[in-house]
């Protein structure tokens, strides 16, 4: 029995004319050969299996080549070309970076680089997998490199080009080989089918071309597998069974069924796609190509974009013709977005049925009722139900008093005080969220008048207060507040006060709330300041302590006086432990329970 031998050796390109998607590099490489201008070092980069060290190979038997041909191939009849045929020169060694990647091994191929050909012009250095080299082989590498011997020529071959040094990168010629396109996989193994003896559907060599995602030797792997499988009758269904890849055909399905809104249907498709096996977050991307596939064949220009076969093709366009440009703008960015929520969801059968629902609703009408309908008018028919419910306003008219009223000056500043204290302008008043104040925009100042208060009133609730005033009659003119209050009521409002700071607040709030602030005379209040730095952040937000406690404690005549404790003034915040030993000393009786539950102080 013949030994057997897999398409991706038994089919490696043996000259650069055979090389399948890198015309441009090696026609280059080729006029390189026919001149005799050749570097000392070249850097081949690319992905997996696009011909990285096939082309080095061909490119290290050309340029010893005795006799090459007028396009600077190798004319395979020469002993150099013989001796490399059938792997046996001595003049191309090719070396694995990603097992010898040490310095002894980058020395001992230093002393290689010393020793003359004995046939043929150079000697040709093939490092494949060169980003593997650790730094210290890289930099005993870079003298060499950059002067080698007249002749030595160095071919380097990587997948990642970002790992190289740049002191490496800018001492070689650089050739970025390209991805396998689409066709140009298919028309090769189209080749490779017939050299086999294999028949084939188009259809089913597109699906390996796409399988292999732009890699030649992924695709001879899979085409082994198909071939394998198919037992030489290559054929779509059988090759879609193979790789278990979902059919184009339930994409097409899902498209029709959503343009004529029939969302049951697409469960039904949708759970018998599951039930087969297949995942539904590669149905997702399998629907997102399909949809920007159906997109570029609505017009003549983009179907090149389109790497399907003739047949399928047709298919795309004809769809295109019953898709709208909107319909299909908005599947994908829906299908985009399952995609992006996909991996991060706990119930991923879920998403991908709200995303089917979702995009089989595109094209629905707004007065249409169907299932997974979503509401789409619920926005507006809630902003309407809000406005029924709120109050309306009344302005009371501006009419010029018919005769003019004297005040007196202290009972107009009252009246203002109080009008002010009430209500704030909307635009003016900095807000928190929820209604309240934001300390963030705290203003300081001696004048506790023109600063805001915490946790203000809303600007709705701020309105309809401004309005009532402004209806008031001129004869019930709302008086200021000056209630009386006591020590505990200060305290306790002072405490609540300190609760309500926000978060940006906190240190200054746990300061506060270890301050005892004392009444003086009424409506007078004193608060005394342990150090230098509380007492400046207590100036800063005076203005809002006091419009905060003039509110809760309904007297507009309040006013806060700041200063720094003496030192005999001064209270020790005692310690959890402390504050215990007090209270076993006045009362023994806790030391007992403590020792019979065995507690401790949290």
């Amino acid at each position: 029995m013949e030994e057997y031998i897999v398409s991706a050796r038994k089919y490696r390109p043996l000259s650069f004319d055979t090389v399948v998607g890198q015309q441009a590099l090696t026609q280059t490489l080729k006029n390189a050969v026919k001149s005799g201008k050749l570097a000392h070092a070249y850097l081949f980069c690319g992905p997996r299996g696009v011909g990285k060290t096939t082309c080095a190979r061909i490119f290290a038997k050309a340029i010893n080549c005795q006799s090459p041909t007028a396009d600077g191939e190798a004319c395979n009849q020469c002993e150099s070309c013989r001796s490399f045929n059938e792997q046996r020169s001595l003049n191309i060694f090719e070396l694995d970076a990603a097992s010898n990647n040490s310095v002894e091994h980058i020395k001992t191929l230093m002393e290689q680089t010393r020793i003359p050909p004995q046939l043929g012009k150079y000697k040709a250095f093939i490092i494949d997998e060169v980003h593997m080299l650790s730094t210290a082989a890289f930099n005993a590498f870079l003298k060499t490199l950059e002067e080698p011997p007249a002749h030595v020529i160095f071919i380097l071959a990587t997948t990642e080009k970002h790992k190289i040094l740049p002191t490496i990168l800018s001492r070689c010629q650089i050739y970025d080989f390209d991805r396998m396109t689409v066709q140009g996989i298919v028309d090769h193994l189209k080749g490779v089918a017939e050299k086999e003896g294999f028949t084939y559907d188009v259809e089913a060599l597109n699906i390996i071309a796409e399988k292999a995602d732009g890699g030649m030797r992924d695709a001879l792997s899979i085409f082994d597998q198909c071939a394998s499988f198919c037992q030489g009758n290559i054929t779509y269904q059988k090759v879609i069974e193979d790789l278990n890849v979902l059919d184009s055909e339930n994409y097409f399905n899902i498209i029709d069924l959503s343009l004529e809104n029939k969302v049951s249907d697409i469960m039904v498709l949708l759970n018998g796609i599951i039930n087969n096996g297949f995942d539904a977050g590669q149905l997702v991307l399998g629907l997102a190509k399909h949809v920007r596939n159906v997109l570029m064949a609505k017009d003549e220009s983009t179907l090149p974009l389109l790497e399907v076969s003739e047949r399928q093709c047709e298919r795309y366009k004809e769809q295109a013709k019953k898709a709208d440009t909107r319909f299909l703008y908005q599947a994908l960015r829906i299908a985009n977005q399952c995609d992006i929520n996909y991996r991060q969801s706990n119930n991923k059968r879920l998403l991908v049925e709200l995303t089917l629902i979702e995009i089989a609703q595109i094209t629905q009408a707004d007065d249409s009722v169907g299932v997974g309908r979503r509401p789409r008018r619920l926005k507006s028919l809630f902003k309407k139900l809000v406005q029924r419910q709120q109050p309306e306003v009344k302005r009371a008219p501006q009419v010029a008093p018919a005769v003019p009223v004297v005040r007196e000056e202290k009972k107009e500043e009252e009246v203002k005080a109080a009008v002010s204290a009430s209500s704030y302008s909307a635009e003016s008043r900095p807000r928190l969220k929820g209604g309240g104040f934001s300390w963030g925009a705290l203003r300081t100042g001696p004048s506790a008048s023109s600063t805001p208060v915490i946790d203000a009133p809303s600007a709705d609730n701020t309105k309809t207060e401004t309005a009532n005033a402004a209806d008031a009659p001129k004869g019930n003119t709302p008086q200021v507040d000056n209630a009386q209050f006591t020590q505990d009521e200060l305290e306790i409002m002072w405490l609540s006060m300190c609760n309500r700071m926000p978060p940006q607040y906190s240190a200054i709030s746990l300061r506060m709330k270890n301050i005892i602030p004392r009444l003086l005379e009424m409506p007078n209040i004193e608060i005394l300041a342990e150090n230098q730095i509380i007492l400046d952040q207590l100036q800063a937000i005076k203005g809002s302590i006091v419009n905060t406690l003039r509110r809760d404690l309904k007297n507009e005549s309040i006013e806060v006086i700041l200063r720094l404790a003496e030192q005999h003034e001064k209270v020790r915040i005692l310690s959890d432990i402390e504050v215990f030993d007090q209270m076993n000393e006045k009362n023994p009786a806790v030391g007992r329970l403590r020792e019979v539950f065995n507690l401790e102080l949290a």
